[in-house]
């Protein structure tokens, strides 16, 4: 009789000490699960500082919901350092070098073709003052393709030309955000498909 009862007992312990070992198990899962949960909740909020050093919260979003905007930014970007452009020398070179950050040796062919042509020295000699405004951006995202139309103004002192300006490319992304790429997009076999005259106005120089 008292062997049984100590068998009992022996019993009775071991199933105490195992179901207290596996509520403990699962008690750390939880525990861990929702402390991972909480982790990857904060992680995707930062805080900013505004004028008053009040901390403002900010939310962290996925770089793909926000990629069609960041994609139109960097093209418009782009066509805006390669087309807008002063007779200075200093400036042309600076406007260039940010432009081949944000496109691969499709851009340095072109601006090379146009070096040639005497396309550079022809602003600095006219004194021309070029700019460029962006129409519209065509966008694909399955392909990554754009279309970029825009219109193109040529300020010279004799006259002030306005062009029409169509390009194409591709985009490819970069897993690497930078101070000259904030975007971390590289535009690739980009080639102009028109650059043709609109209007030609003649200035007085009387």
């Amino acid at each position: 009789m008292i062997i049984k009862n100590i068998e009992g007992k022996v019993r009775l312990a071991t199933f105490i000490a195992g179901g207290s070992l596996v509520a403990s198990l699962l008690i750390s899962m939880i525990v861990s699960f929702f402390a991972y949960m909480q982790v990857a909740s904060a992680r995707q909020s930062i805080y900013i500082m505004d004028s008053g050093n009040v901390p403002m919260r900010a939310s962290q979003t996925d770089v793909q919901m926000n990629r069609a905007a960041e994609y139109r930014s960097h093209i418009g970007r782009f066509h805006s350092l390669f087309f807008s452009l002063t007779p200075d020398d200093k400036f042309i070179e600076y406007q260039m070098k940010q432009a081949m950050y944000l496109i691969d040796e499709s851009g340095a062919l072109q601006y090379n073709n146009l070096k040639e042509k005497g396309f550079f020295n022809s602003i600095l000699s006219s004194s021309a003052v070029l700019t460029i405004r962006t129409d519209s951006i065509v966008l694909d995202l399955p392909s990554r393709y754009f279309r970029f139309y825009g219109t193109q103004k040529i300020d010279r002192r004799s006259s002030t030309i306005t062009r029409s300006l169509v390009t194409e490319g591709y985009l490819s992304d970069l897993e690497i955000r930078s101070e000259n790429n904030p975007h971390a997009i590289l535009i690739t076999k980009w080639k102009t498909l028109e650059n043709k005259d609109l209007q030609n106005v003649q200035k007085n120089t009387l």
